[in-house]
């Protein structure tokens, strides 16, 4: 009998126990090989796709986007960044750069905020628990407001910003939950994309309470942004151009959908963006970085990561 089905009968074991979730999980760490994982990879990495990368290496990546999600919403919310004891790991360890408090004038906004930040500061406190000794660290971040920042950058592709603007999600509930827009949906798409690809089922059913965290966090910040968009409809053309920016780094396929309601029924909504059989979007790791990258080629960072991502699983796709 292998190690592996040692180990997943080990899990099925304490599962049935109802032992807590965070023992077991960091019990199997990361000895599960995922097999043909190379669909999570850009078909067009290369390097990845001769190595078909194991569990961890796939929890590892997303434990990078979790990184990035809890800095920007834990400054947001609280004017302060991730401690210390949760940044180290394998890989190089870098700094965040920009974040601030958000003088938030909703208060519904501001309890969001302090309820999200406390969900994705849990999302890398679980994955760092499991992945043990193989977690990476936090890479590079950059969450500034400058003008050559990630996030102008990100607006100014999207056409919302001139050439020589920046764009702050700091500076007002509105702008936090453009800022928040921009990240919610496509977590949503990579935990989808990569739940099929996970070999363990102790992994895959982590993986998907954590993929359903996600899309309730983005439901409620294109929910707050549609109501606020009734009053302010620029705000609802602003989803828009992010969602085609977004579109246009990932390929070719159509794998995002702005607020605007598809339909011609004036009081229809479209908070949930959905394929035409009622079904979330899934996207590639390699489509994924090519969104936080801000990058169409294949590259190794850039963005909200400037240096790039910790772990296997680095480069994004060529489109």
């Amino acid at each position: 009998m292998s190690d592996q089905t040692l180990l997943t009968e080990a899990f099925e074991a304490r599962a049935k126990r109802r032992e807590d979730r965070r023992d077991f999980f960091r019990m199997i760490g990361g000895a599960a090989a995922v097999g043909g994982a190379v669909i999570f990879a850009s078909e067009s990495n290369e390097a990845i796709a001769q190595t078909a990368p194991s569990d961890a290496d796939v929890l590892n990546f997303a434990l990078n986007l979790e990184y990035l999600e809890a800095q920007f919403y834990y400054f947001a919310a609280f004017g302060t960044g991730l401690p210390s004891s949760l940044l180290t790991g394998t890989g190089t360890q870098g700094a965040v750069t920009g974040g601030k408090q958000v003088t938030f004038t909703d208060p519904v906004v501001a309890q969001y905020a302090r309820e999200i930040a406390a969900d994705e500061r849990a999302h890398v406190e679980f994955l760092r628990a499991g992945l043990g000794t193989s977690a990476v660290a936090q890479p590079a971040i950059d969450i500034g407001s400058s003008v050559n920042g990630a996030f102008s950058s990100a607006a100014r592709a999207a056409g919302l910003i001139g050439a020589t603007d920046s764009f702050d999600p700091y500076a007002s509930d509105e702008n936090f939950l453009l800022g928040a827009y921009i990240f919610e949906d496509v977590g949503v798409t990579a935990y989808k994309g990569a739940a099929p690809l996970l070999s363990s089922k102790t992994f895959l059913e982590a993986a998907a309470g954590i993929l359903a965290v996600e899309a309730y966090h983005a439901a409620i910040v294109r929910t707050t942004l549609y109501a606020k968009g009734i009053q302010t409809p620029a705000l609802i053309a602003a989803t828009d151009a992010i969602s085609n920016a977004r579109d246009s780094l990932d390929g070719t396929l159509d794998l995002d959908q702005g607020l605007t309601p598809l339909s011609t029924n004036p009081s229809a909504s479209n908070i949930v963006p959905l394929d035409s059989n009622g079904i979330a979007f899934s996207r590639s790791a390699g489509q994924v970085l090519n969104i936080v990258y801000l990058n169409r080629a294949q590259v190794s960072g850039g963005g909200f990561f400037p240096n790039g991502v910790n772990g296997t699983i680095r480069a994004s796709a060529a489109n």
